[in-house]
C-alpha cells in the first residue's frame, strides 16, 4: 500500500484544478462532438498526470538506503541467506520497503565470458518444442522481498531473507537494490 504525504495531495490538487479548467473549457463549446471529445481528452490527461505524479513524488520523497548487506550459504539446505539493514533517509513515512537481489552465474557479469556460456547447441526439434523432459537452468535469478513496512522517517530496520540457491551456480555476481512505496 502506498502511503500518501502532503506532496501527493498538493499535486492532486493542481491536477484537479487543471481538470476543472479543461471541463469548463469543454462545456463552453457549441458542438456536442467537440464537448465530448474535449472532456474525454482532459479526463485522460488528468488521469495520466495523476498516475505519473504518484511515481515522481514517491521517487523524491521516499528515499531508502541499504546498509551492511551480507550473505551466507546454507549448504545443508541449499539456501542462501541475505541479512542487512534498510534505513528511511527521507522525511516521510514509507509503506513498504522492497529488497531485490539478482544473482548472475559465472562469466556473464564478472568478465569471465566464454562462448559456451551463451551458446548452447540444440537440434532443430528443440527449436520448436524446447526438447522433451529438458531441464531449464536459468543463468540469472532475481528475487524480491518486502523487508519492512510502515518505516518512519529516520528509522532503520534489520532484515533476513532466505531463498533456494541454484546448485549449478559458480563464481556468482550479485546485484542488490531497495526501494520504497
Amino acid at each position: 500500500m502506498t502511503l500518501l504525504n502532503y506532496w501527493h495531495f498538493i499535486t492532486f490538487g493542481v491536477i484537479f484544478l487543471i481538470f476543472i479548467a479543461g471541463a469548463i473549457g469543454a462545456m463552453k463549446q457549441d458542438e456536442a462532438k467537440i464537448k465530448v471529445g474535449m472532456f474525454i481528452s482532459v479526463a485522460v490527461v488528468s488521469l495520466f498526470l495523476a498516475g505519473f505524479s504518484v511515481i515522481v513524488v514517491d521517487k523524491y520523497t521516499k528515499v531508502v538506503e541499504l546498509y551492511k548487506l551480507k550473505n551466507k550459504r546454507l549448504l545443508s539446505t541449499e539456501q542462501i541467506v541475505y541479512t542487512g539493514i534498510v534505513r528511511n533517509e527521507g522525511k516521510h513515512k514509507i509503506g513498504t520497503v522492497t529488497f531485490e537481489i539478482k544473482l548472475v552465474n559465472r562469466g556473464h557479469a564478472t568478465g569471465n565470458v566464454k562462448g559456451g556460456n551463451f551458446y548452447k547447441a540444440s537440434g532443430f526439434f528443440d527449436f520448436f518444442t524446447s526438447g522433451f523432459n529438458k531441464i531449464n537452468k536459468p543463468q540469472t535469478v532475481t528475487k524480491e522481498f518486502v523487508v519492512a513496512t510502515n518505516l518512519k522517517a529516520g528509522t532503520s530496520q534489520a532484515f533476513r531473507v532466505y531463498f533456494r540457491y541454484p546448485p549449478y551456480f559458480r563464481s556468482t555476481a550479485q546485484f542488490s537494490k531497495v526501494w520504497g512505496h
